[in-house]
């Protein structure tokens, strides 16, 4: 990221959102809203002073999960880059009462700027990727795992978070009173594989196992993984699993139903084991729950501003698996990493290369290919009813004026010849190219002369 950062044909225009997307292959117009910082990005050197004297620092940390505790101005994550901190407004004192401006008095570069407002900006690019990544399974919705209402039951990304050394607890893995874990329970498939989310989230084996490795270096407890498949399909994961195996991790497989309760001063996990059909409960000290991937929460907005449709589990489509795995139906749109489907870093890095390489070919080009049938509108038999402008899916169709009234007419570049604006059209004056009356009738003819 950092490399990125400086590179001088690399513009990283952060904590900003995309508002609209306009135009066509090679011809797009974005529109993107910053967000105010109410820090100037130009003066700010990231020294850290106005985080460490903020006397607000009390309010949960997103980056570390509400594990731990960030100030009202902070780094939005660890390895942020610019790295320019970030004014809360919901919790700053200054936004609140207009009261405080700590960070401003305490600032060496006289950064702080709390007159900051929204900044528009309209860009002009050829080409798109699209990479917004995946969310979290949250386990609150499946409460057969106790998750939140239980004490020491945590995710897997909470996990990697305590046992990372810059984390909350630096490094130290403890339970709600204090002590140590003795014994730790994985539990694989959660959120994944069910009747929420019925796919494979792909990852979740793998780091469940690099998890009980982890504990057993860092704490030396007893790790018990319950899956219901291994699949460990990577290169030289299978010899990472068996590596694990050997040094003593047990392993149970149970089927779709397994529970999470109390139990003294411990937590039992109760599932049926598939391999003798009975009921298997084991008590441990700390349950943790590989969660698998869903699609961000807004992936249909995303979807709608740049135009790319979405699969049955909400993750983005791409144009065929296997011929264009990184392209959508709209030309110049690209998918890379996780918004396209659950994968893991070798595959999302891969997927990357080969969407910056297909948006790079489509520049060298020049040129773009269109479909051979696409739309046309006779501006003549136009009504201007606008029934095809509503029913276009890929915003092909627009109003414009024709000796002084509105009419349809098709952009050939977006058009992709599904016919729906030639079907619906009530006067008929819209043709698609290798499908007008004459044509399709002549080849009712041909076939009936064969018949």
């Amino acid at each position: 990221m950092v490399s990125v950062g400086r590179h001088p044909n690399i513009t990283l225009l952060t904590y900003s959102e995309v508002e609209k997307v306009s135009g066509y292959v090679g011809n797009f117009i974005v529109k993107i809203r910053r967000k105010p910082r109410y820090v100037n990005e130009d003066l700010c050197n990231g020294c850290g002073t106005c985080t460490e004297k903020c006397p607000w620092k009390k309010i949960p940390s997103e980056f570390n999960l509400g594990l731990g505790n960030r100030s009202a101005i902070y780094m939005q994550f660890a390895q942020a880059v610019p790295r320019v901190p970030v004014i809360d407004t919901v919790n700053c004192a200054y936004f609140k009462s207009g009261k405080c401006r700590a960070c401003e008095k305490f600032c060496p570069r006289q950064a702080i700027d709390f007159e900051q407002k929204d900044e528009f900006i309209q860009i002009e690019t050829g080409t798109i990727v699209l990479a917004t990544g995946f969310k979290d399974f949250d386990p609150t919705s499946s409460p057969q795992y106790g998750y939140g209402t239980l004490p020491n039951v945590l995710t897997g990304m909470e996990i990697e978070r305590l046992i990372n050394t810059g984390g909350p607890t630096t490094g130290v893995l403890r339970m709600k009173d204090g002590r140590s874990p003795k014994k730790v329970a994985v539990l694989h498939c959660v959120g994944s594989r069910g009747d929420t989310n019925e796919y494979c989230s792909r990852v979740c084996c793998m780091y469940s196992i690099k998890l009980a490795q982890l504990i057993r270096d860092y704490v030396g407890a007893e790790v018990v993984e319950f899956y219901r498949d291994m699949r460990t399909f990577g290169k030289d994961y299978e010899a990472f699993y068996e590596r694990v195996r050997q040094h003593g991790v047990e392993f149970i497989r149970y089927d779709k139903n397994i529970q999470v309760s109390q139990q003294g001063g411990q937590l039992k996990v109760s599932m049926i084991d598939v391999f003798t059909g009975k009921p298997l409960d084991t008590l441990v000290d700390m349950v943790v729950l590989s969660t698998g991937m869903e699609p961000q929460a807004d992936q249909h907005e995303t979807g709608t501003i740049f135009g790319v449709s979405r699969s049955s589990d909400g993750f983005f489509i791409e144009k065929h698996p296997k011929l264009a795995p990184v392209e959508t139906t709209t030309d110049g749109v690209f998918l890379a990493g996780t918004c396209q489907g659950p994968k893991d870093i070798p595959d999302s890095v891969a997927q990357g290369g080969a969407a910056a390489a297909c948006a790079l070919s489509l520049m060298d080009a020049g040129r773009v290919s269109l479909e051979p049938y696409s739309t046309v509108v006779d501006p003549l038999a136009c009504g201007g009813c606008r029934t095809c402008e509503g029913l276009c899916p890929y915003t092909a169709i627009e109003m414009v004026d024709f000796n002084g009234r509105k009419v349809a007419n098709v952009n050939e570049i977006l058009c992709k010849g599904c016919g729906v604006c030639a079907a619906a059209c009530p006067a008929g004056a819209v043709l698609q190219h290798g499908f007008t009356q004459e044509q399709i009738l002549a080849e009712i003819d041909g076939i009936l002369c064969l018949a």
